[in-house]
């Protein structure tokens, strides 16, 4: 079984027992985390889509990390006029552990 969920603007596909890395969300290591907007989910024989969300579906997790990504430059330049701007940017992310889907 296995669903796709929306969060922090992105889809992601999952299933029990899946680690994901979100955008942040609020929480401490440990907290439970449920998701209610489920696009998609299919348990091997049907598959339900919904229009925008699924009704009565809900998917329960828990929080495993918060953390920082990798750094990542910025660097803006323009030839022979003497401009450059280097900027350096770390995206806070969550990792969540998918325990379960409940229909």
């Amino acid at each position: 079984m296995y669903a796709v969920i929306a969060s922090g603007g992105k889809q992601y596909k999952i299933e029990a027992g899946d680690i994901l890395r979100l955008e942040k969300i609020e929480g401490e290591t440990g907290d439970a985390v449920s998701f209610g907007s489920i696009l998609m989910l299919s348990d091997g024989e049907d598959v339900k889509i919904g229009q925008p969300n699924l009704d009565g579906v809900v998917v329960q997790g828990h929080i495993v990390e918060q953390g920082k990504s990798k750094k990542i430059i910025v660097f803006k330049y323009k030839r022979r006029k003497r401009y450059r701007r280097k900027q350096g940017h770390r995206q806070q992310f969550t990792a969540v552990k998918i325990d379960s889907i409940d229909v």
